[in-house]
């Protein structure tokens, strides 16, 4: 069914264009954000931190990075668990993606054991990218949380966010990625944790009293010079400048929509250019936020990627 309107005069006609302009998008305004927090993400499951060779779980292929999520039908909820399991004989493992394996314990010095160590939590340093002052939401890293291989992201139930300071740096150089050391305040907890995605963590966090400014949709993104908001002394914010090379489509793997080249003297002076804990930095074009810092080229510490800030926003629903 065809819907025609026909306007009679210009009075109808000016009430037709305030009606239809009421339904343009709102711009949307985010605070910016730039410092470095300490994220402690509990995980669903275990993660397999080590494996002794030789025993059984090597055995039965078991391996660093693996995510266990049940033991004999029950939750892994703790290291506790698998050791009372292994106590009892056999044991039967089902792994993240629905891998299922069996695991024979080995008496050794009197005690069942498999040959593993697990941990329920993973934590790290990482930059917040912003902060919704609506609904108090934050996204920050701008790439997700994943185990050891780097290809699978890690399940987590939930986790915190604490206050962090920078401690030390270790400067990038061609071959080597740099890496930022963080001071945590783990009983300083300054926000929630809710999800872990390919696009970056998100959760809940009080917004910094600091005015927002508006998301800049893909499209007005453009080559030329940016900013990007780093905290790499301490926990002072500074702003650092910078310049996006190339714009990409879709075609490009997660988290790479944006070639970026560090060019602030300061920046390079202090880091090298982009390092690990520098994930999620806000980058700034045309007082817009246009998304975040998420890779470096190891062979060329002064550039890397950043994704767009609209990936984030829907990531995070």
């Amino acid at each position: 069914m065809k819907l025609t309107v026909k306007i009679r005069n210009a009075a109808l006609l000016i009430s037709a264009v305030l009606l239809l302009s009421g339904f343009a998008a709102a711009e949307k305004y985010l605070i910016p954000g730039g410092n470095t927090v300490g994220i402690r993400a509990e995980i669903d499951g275990l993660i397999v931190t080590s494996v002794e060779q030789g025993l059984p779980a090597s055995r039965s292929g078991i391996k660093e990075g693996d995510i266990l999520l049940t033991v004999n039908g029950d939750p892994l909820r703790s290291a506790k668990d698998l050791s009372a399991a292994a106590k009892e004989g056999t044991v039967k493992l089902t792994l993240d993606h629905g891998k299922e394996t069996v695991v024979e314990p080995q008496e050794i010095n009197g005690e069942k054991r498999i040959g593993i160590s697990v941990r329920d939590h993973v934590a790290g340093i990482g930059t917040v990218t912003y902060y919704d002052p609506e609904d108090h939401s934050f996204g920050a890293l701008g790439h997700g949380i994943t185990d050891p291989t780097g290809k699978e992201l890690v399940p987590i139930k939930g986790g915190v966010i604490v206050e962090s300071s920078v401690a030390d740096v270790v400067k990038g150089k061609s071959g080597t990625a740099g890496q930022l050391s963080g001071a945590f305040r783990t009983d300083h907890i300054e926000g929630l944790l809710k999800s872990n995605t390919r696009f970056g963590v998100f959760g809940t966090m009080d917004a910094p009293g600091i005015a927002p400014i508006p998301v800049a949709e893909r499209a007005e993104i453009r080559p030329g010079p940016v900013e990007i908001c780093a905290n790499v002394e301490g926990s002072s914010i500074r702003s650092y400048s910078a310049e996006i090379l190339k714009v990409y489509g879709p075609e490009k793997p997660e988290g790479r929509d944006l070639l970026l080249r560090i060019t602030d003297p300061e920046l390079l002076r202090l880091t090298g250019g982009i390092v690990q804990g520098m994930s999620g930095s806000p980058i700034i074009q045309n007082g817009k936020l246009v998304g975040a810092v998420t890779h470096v080229l190891v062979n060329s510490p002064d550039t890397g990627y950043g994704i767009y800030i609209e990936n984030m926003l829907q990531a995070a629903g």
